[in-house]
């Protein structure tokens, strides 16, 4: 059964360091619960932000080191872009959804639709690299990446979540709002159908993102820009442990209904 209290306590775990290449992930996160006098409890949710993740893994790709081909260089020229990063974008993407001078929207190698395929230029230099620009990617399997944070995190305590979020826009509104890309021990979804309402109808459409409204939460603890609050607790959920993945949150291309019209599909 999944629920919610009447309240949610997010904390954001303190001293996780800026993570390389390398490091155990799993290791920093129960050294920051114990800084922060934190024992797990069930229904527990800490949420990683994706970055964190994709340093640990060592997701850091070099501009200078990107030939850009023939599709990204039209594609460039069409948007005002530099060639390398949409080869980049195209890389890392099954179907071009728009293309705009702001950004390239896309479906990402994982199935979801989101900007620029999710690289990022912010907080993506490695340590000790040279003055190139770096980008950084999103992690190659992030709901395995998920499952192993939360076998490293929980250790004993049973049904506890994790989540990998990223800050993904919208087509119809301003603004960011972290979601789910990995997660792990959480339901991606809440159904609440055959409920009832206040007056006794019965909710006949009812499904809630649940992974993606636990990362919305946290993002807003975790911050943006040089917060460093890249693991946030989230805790007064109810849920039964769950294998899941962040796939279940992402519609099917025939099922799109924003521009079912307007993908193509990349040439190989």
């Amino acid at each position: 059964m999944i629920g919610c209290d009447a309240q949610l306590m997010l904390r954001a775990l303190p001293g996780i360091p800026i993570v390389q290449p390398g490091d155990d992930l799993g290791l920093l996160v129960r050294e920051a619960l114990v800084r922060a006098g934190l024992d797990l409890q069930r229904g527990d949710v800490v949420v990683v932000a994706s970055k964190l993740v994709s340093r640990s893994e060592g997701r850091f790709v070099a501009l200078s080191t990107v030939t850009p081909g023939p599709e990204a260089v039209a594609m460039a020229a069409r948007c005002g872009k530099d060639p390398r990063v949409v080869e980049m974008i195209l890389s890392e993407s099954s179907t071009v959804v728009r293309e705009t001078s702001a950004a390239i929207i896309v479906r990402h190698r994982l199935g979801f639709v989101c900007a620029n395929a999710g690289i990022d230029f912010s907080n993506a230099r490695p340590a000790e690299a040279n003055n190139d620009t770096w980008m950084l990617l999103l992690p190659i399997a992030p709901d395995a990446s998920a499952e192993r944070l939360r076998t490293a995190v929980a250790q004993d305590c049973d049904g506890i979540g994790v989540v990998i979020s990223d800050s993904f826009g919208r087509p119809f509104r301003i603004g960011t709002l972290g979601a789910a890309i990995g997660l792990a021990g959480l339901p991606a979804l809440w159904d609440q159908r055959g409920r009832s309402d206040l007056f006794g109808r019965t909710l006949e459409i009812t499904v809630t993102g649940l992974a993606d409204q636990v990362a919305a939460a946290a993002d807003l603890v975790a911050g943006q820009a040089d917060e460093g609050r890249g693991v946030v607790l989230v805790r007064g959920l109810h849920f039964e442990p769950a294998v899941s993945a962040a796939s279940q949150l992402s519609r099917a291309p025939e099922q799109d209904v924003f521009a079912p019209g307007g993908q193509r599909t990349r040439s190989e």
